[in-house]
């Protein structure tokens, strides 16, 4: 009854060591599996033996090694976990039978871990999972919104929609599983009823019993002696069937009692395992006698086979004979035929791998560097594919290497060798290139070598050769000159080139020059060259070969044609370097050519910053300035010409130097323009020819220039300066500020490169101008610089017509430099309408000034006007006087069109002020004697206008002085 109602415990294993009686409980499996491996386990040789049982022999593993692995799942299964019956149980019941099942409880049914404590929870020790809460029948009916009371009413009933990856399976499907396996499935049917009937055949309660008793009996014999590798020659197995041997070897009565209880008990087993075999045979006695009744039908059964097969045998050898030995032959003597050809076409090989090196002995004293390279690769292939474990080639690939390296040395110093021959050739050769099929030998065997260093090299050579000439060019032409100091009071040679006066010095400019253009030349020549074959070897030029065939010409129509390459190259060259390192290189050669032109004008900077020391080249006058700009700007085109790329350094220089000249060449005017203003006496001055001459060629070339002069000694200076048909009354000083700015203009088309520099020095200059005319003439400036007693009319009318004429010439200049400006300094051009606009509005305050002058006169004679006879009156009179006096000193100088626009201002201001007289006086127009007499000055004050010129019809009505009352 007890069974029913108590759970079954069961000790757990690993809690207690059952040899070792005072070792405390182990906390883990892991623990205890230590514990076996440090005091129960043997170690031979990289095999574990477990010793955890009676007389250190396990019951499951007794004397097999195993590996670490093995070792590890034989504690655990049959140590640390084992049931009923194992190794453990064994031990314990030898060891303590009488120990209680319940000492150690336990209810873990699953296989504990070796490694971590059984005890810890994990999912599988869960006994509800969701599925089975959601799916439970019993739900209470308040749970039924679990989920709806959170999501909706619609997540519990939502319909899950089918998917279209899966079809939709019917019974139909089946049909063809089912018929497939009906006969298997009724065969399975019967079987099963077969064994669920009661059968006569079936073992007897009392077999049932009799297999348990032979079961028994046979667990007495212990497996150790069951295991199908059981020798006693092994040391263990000897030493677990004789264990006191191990134990004592001295007591030998007690080995005695023990060799004959082992002889009982091994005697015991004998039988026991002979009644067993006897049982065995007694129960397969059928069988032994089928077998023995049938022995002599299997006898004769294999005389049949054996003779068969010897049949067979005789057939496969009369076969082998006649038709395989005969063919395999041939097959042998073909292969053997094909083994020969291979060894002689191996021998030819090696009678030409034997005269590779005396080949590449001749190419190389034919300069053949490329057909030597291809030679050494070859032989280096066919040494690695064809001929590799030759012992007499051993040592030819090492000498091949050497021999390559060897070539590369060779083909390193003949490059050299030979830049130096080309650019240290004399100046005077006109060859651009010598010996330029050497250079394609050369460079193509360097690219066979993946060698590029030929750019870098003659970098460095054309810098050496290019110092070397300019120091050589100034010592020739230092060398000529008779005033050298030969004591060696000079030391350097830029103080002795400082001696070489200007043209001595620009033919030691023009030498150098032509000198570093020869050299730049040649190095476009050999860049030329080195991108052809570069081109050529990456398989985008065309080779020149003297005779192509027409496929040949078809295979080619896609590749350019060389344009600096004339000797002829072989057609079957092989494409040596890729697209990129062709595109490095053409770009390499023209950073080359572009440095190499650099140095030049840095090579010519210096010979200018040494010339340019003691102020030399400030001192230059014009003409001698614009010689050198020109010669040093044709020196940078022609090198733009060879690189593609303007240099610099030497433009630098040269904008440098024209800076400062420019700067003396306007202090130079602007400091005679201001000593010739400081002494002009603003009275007219006659034009010499030369200025109209000056004047006649700009308006008919319209060039700004200055022109030849004359030789007509017989024209007498003029009056007046006629421009574009005017006349223009003129100071001497706006003569020489004409001159001066067409010298600008001048010098500006002389040195291009300085303009936007010049426009703004004209531009002060025409504003300095503008500003002390103002100062002199309106500010009466002269009476203290010249002396003179007031300034007069004629002098306002002087400085405003010199004015004009510089308004006039301002739109000439403009579009001059418009013209030469670069297109980023355009802007500068409004500075020219700044001018116009100062100096017009100059010109207007000057005729203010006239207007101001005779209002201050009327407004003092026609205060005094009294209206009564005699008529005109004397204030009449007197201003008519005045204005024939002011018409006389403009008409002469100014146009008549600005004069009548003078006295149309005056004429404005007699009226205001003679109205403002009138109704003072209370004269008013009612035909009144009073009225009578101011009509009668009027007529006088009006037909004064009749006799000057461009004033006739100026004062004719005077309805407008009447104020109305």
């Amino acid at each position: 009854m007890s069974l029913l109602t108590e759970p079954i415990k069961l000790s757990v294993p690993w809690k207690k060591c059952l040899l070792c009686k005072e070792t405390a409980a182990f906390k883990s499996p892991r623990d205890f599996c230590q514990h076996l491996r440090d005091f129960h386990c043997s170690k031979e040789g990289g095999s574990y033996v477990c010793r955890y049982g009676m007389n250190n022999v396990c019951q499951s593993l007794p004397v097999d090694g195993v590996s670490d692995k093995d070792y590890e799942d034989h504690v655990a299964k049959d140590h640390v976990y084992c049931g009923v019956g194992g190794a453990r149980s064994k031990i314990k019941s030898r060891s303590t039978p009488d120990r209680s099942d319940d000492e150690y409880p336990s209810s873990v049914s699953s296989e504990p871990s070796i490694v971590r404590d059984q005890y810890r929870w994990t999912i599988f020790n869960s006994s509800v999972n969701l599925p089975a809460v959601l799916n439970n029948p019993r739900l209470a009916k308040r749970e039924t919104d679990f989920f709806t009371k959170t999501w909706g009413t619609d997540f519990d009933q939502m319909d899950i929609l089918p998917s279209p990856y899966i079809p939709e399976i019917t019974a139909g499907d089946f049909d063809n599983y089912l018929r497939k396996t009906a006969a298997r499935h009724r065969k399975h049917v019967r079987n099963v009823k077969r064994l669920s009937e009661p059968s006569d055949s079936a073992h007897p309660l009392h077999n049932i019993k009799e297999l348990e008793k032979n079961r028994e009996e046979l667990n007495q014999i212990p497996k150790l002696f069951m295991l199908p590798n059981f020798t006693l020659e092994n040391l263990d197995t000897f030493s677990a069937v004789f264990p006191w041997l191990v134990e004592s070897k001295s007591e030998h009565q007690s080995t005695r009692q023990s060799s004959k209880l082992l002889q009982e008990k091994l005697s015991h087993y004998l039988d026991i395992v002979e009644v067993q075999i006897a049982k065995q045979i007694s129960v397969k006695s059928d069988a032994f006698f089928h077998a023995m009744t049938s022995h002599d039908e299997l006898q004769e059964q294999l005389l049949h086979t054996c003779q068969a097969i010897k049949k067979l045998r005789d057939k496969t050898h009369s076969v082998d004979e006649n038709l395989a030995k005969g063919q395999l032959k041939l097959l042998k003597l073909c292969r053997s035929r094909a083994n020969y050809f291979h060894l002689f076409n191996k021998l030819k090989s090696m009678s030409a791998i034997h005269q590779t090196q005396q080949i590449i002995q001749t190419l190389l004293g034919t300069n053949e560097f490329v057909g030597a390279l291809d030679l050494i690769s070859t032989t280096q292939d066919i040494l690695t594919q064809h001929l590799a474990g030759i012992h007499s080639f051993r040592h030819l690939g090492s000498q091949l290497n050497e021999l390559e390296k060897l070539i590369d040395k060779m083909l390193q110093a003949d490059f050299c060798k030979y830049i130096s021959e080309e650019l240290n050739r004399p100046l005077t050769d006109t060859d651009l290139l010598a010996e330029e099929e050497k250079l394609v030998s050369i460079v193509f065997g360097m690219l066979k070598q993946n060698n590029f260093s030929f750019i870098e090299t003659f970098k460095d050579e054309s810098f050496t050769s290019i110092k070397a000439t300019v120091k050589q060019t100034v010592i020739e032409h230092v060398c000529v000159v008779d005033d050298v100091d030969t004591e060696g009071n000079i030391r350097g040679l830029g103080d002795q080139m400082r001696l070489l006066n200007y043209p001595k010095w620009m033919e030691l400019l023009k030498s150098l020059f032509s000198n570093m253009l020869v050299l730049l030349e040649r190095a476009k020549a050999y860049s030329g060259v080195v991108e052809d074959v570069i081109g050529i070897s990456a398989g985008r030029t065309k080779s020149p070969s003297p005779i192509a065939s027409p496929l040949h010409n078809v295979t080619k129509l896609q590749l350019q044609e060389p344009q600096h390459l004339h000797v002829t190259v072989t057609t079957d060259v092989d494409i040596t370097i890729s697209d990129n390192d062709y595109m490095k290189s053409i770009h390499g050669l023209k950073d080359m050519l572009c440095q190499i032109c650099d140095y030049a004008h840095d090579r010519c900077v210096k010979v200018f910053t040494a010339r340019a020391k003691d102020g030399f080249l400030e001192r230059l006058s014009l003409s001698e300035f614009v010689a050198l700009s020109r010669e040093v700007e044709s020196f940078v085109s022609d090198c733009e010409n060879v690189c593609g790329r303007r240099s610099i350094s030497l433009h630098s220089i040269l904008q440098s130097q024209s800076n400062r000249f420019v700067c003396k060449f306007h202090e130079e005017r602007k400091s005679k323009l201001s000593l010739i203003l400081d002494n002009e006496r603003w009275k007219q001055a006659d034009v010499p020819v030369e200025f109209q001459d000056l004047v006649d060629h700009i308006s008919q070339s319209g060039d700004l220039t200055i022109p030849e002069r004359r030789n007509d000694t017989d024209r007498r200076p003029q009056e007046c300066l006629t421009v574009d048909s005017q006349k223009f009354a003129v100071v001497g000083t706006v003569l020489m500020l004409i001159k001066m700015i067409v010298e600008y203009c001048q010098c500006m088309d002389d040195i291009p490169n300085i303009a936007p520099d010049l426009l703004t020095r004209l531009i002060e200059l025409i504003k300095n101008f503008n500003s002390r005319t103002c100062q002199l003439v309106i500010g009466a400036g002269a009476l203290s610089m010249v002396g003179l007693k007031t300034i007069t009319t004629k002098n306002l009318a002087l400085a405003s017509r010199c004015l004009q004429l510089i308004v006039h010439y301002i739109p000439k200049v403009r579009q001059h430099f418009q013209d030469k400006l670069p297109s980023k300094n355009q802007s500068m051009l409004k500075y020219f309408d700044q001018v116009v606009k100062d100096y017009e509005n100059h010109i207007e305050e000057i005729n203010n000034k006239f207007v101001c002058i005779m209002e201050k006169e009327l407004e003092t004679r026609l205060h005094k006007y009294e209206v009564k006879a005699p008529m005109p009156s004397n204030c009449f009179r007197t201003i008519c006087k005045n204005n024939t006096k002011l018409h006389e000193a403009l008409i002469d100088i100014l146009p008549v069109s600005q004069v009548k626009l003078i006295f149309m201002r005056i004429n404005k201001v007699f009226k205001d002020i003679l109205e403002k007289q009138l109704f003072k006086l209370n004269v008013t127009n009612d035909g009144g004697p009073q009225h009578g007499l101011v009509m009668s000055d009027l007529m006088f004050y009006s037909g004064s206008f009749k006799s000057l010129k461009g004033l006739e019809d100026l004062a004719i009505e005077f309805n407008d002085i009447w104020t109305k009352r």
